[in-house]
């Protein structure tokens, strides 16, 4: 039987709660029947992915377009989706809790919203302001009374900036703006892993593995880490 936008949200918060597991990227409406085939517990779209597939780079999708992609995806999967939500594709937190409020209506079960800029120059938005747009995405969800879960994305490995301390600051700082799950995408060695988790303890945290890896999915539930993206 169908499972209801509310089951999938309750069962993804659950898979937080305990053990590691697994959240791969489809494409597509397909790709995400099959990963549902091959036994996953839920699901993630990828910005890059998406974008690839239209033959555009990653971030050049309008909201719009996105909205419509988690549409397709959630429909077409009896799975829990999260979405990469890139930046909230607004200028300040108002516009980002109004894209909220949209990909909420989408139903998926989660969304990530991130500290880029999308400016080479200056990669990274200032914490001050990067908290201002979780803590709007946060209102977001508790005023539609939907049980989506809030990931809180620190961009320095990512964007090219290798911080840990920074990047440290930021995710505590997401955390105790409302998000209920980190990720720092781009941090790779036991210690770094180690350090992220131990900051924003208890919350879940999210390791991103993309590429061959020294570590196994027991070893980093062993670190700590609830769930591991696998990338676009």
């Amino acid at each position: 039987m169908k499972s209801t936008i509310e089951q999938k949200r309750a069962a993804f918060r659950a898979l937080h709660t305990a053990g590691c597991f697994i959240l791969p990227n489809p494409w597509d409406a397909g790709s995400a029947r099959m990963l549902e085939g091959m036994g996953f517990k839920a699901l993630a779209t990828t910005s890059s992915g998406h974008a690839w597939s239209m033959g555009l780079a990653d971030g050049a999708a309008t909201r719009e377009v996105v909205l419509e992609h988690l549409r397709l995806i959630v429909a077409a999967t009896d799975l829990p989706v999260n979405a990469d939500f890139e930046d909230g594709f607004a200028p300040d937190a108002q516009g980002v809790a109004q894209s909220v409020r949209m990909a909420i209506a989408t139903g998926v079960a989660g969304l990530s919203i991130e500290d880029s800029t999308g400016d080479a120059a200056n990669p990274l938005r200032t914490i001050d302001d990067a908290v201002a747009r979780i803590r709007a995405a946060r209102a977001a969800i508790d005023q539609s009374g939907a049980d989506v879960m809030l990931v809180g994305r620190a961009e320095n490995f990512f964007q090219g900036r290798p911080d840990l301390p920074d990047t440290l600051v930021r995710l505590r700082a997401y955390a105790d703006a409302g998000a209920d799950c980190l990720y720092a995408p781009g941090i790779r060695t036991r210690e770094q892993i180690e350090a992220v988790v131990a900051a924003v303890a208890p919350k879940p945290v999210n390791l991103l593995i993309g590429a061959k890896s020294e570590f196994s999915l027991q070893d980093v539930a062993v670190l700590g880490v609830r769930r591991v993206s696998v990338g676009g």
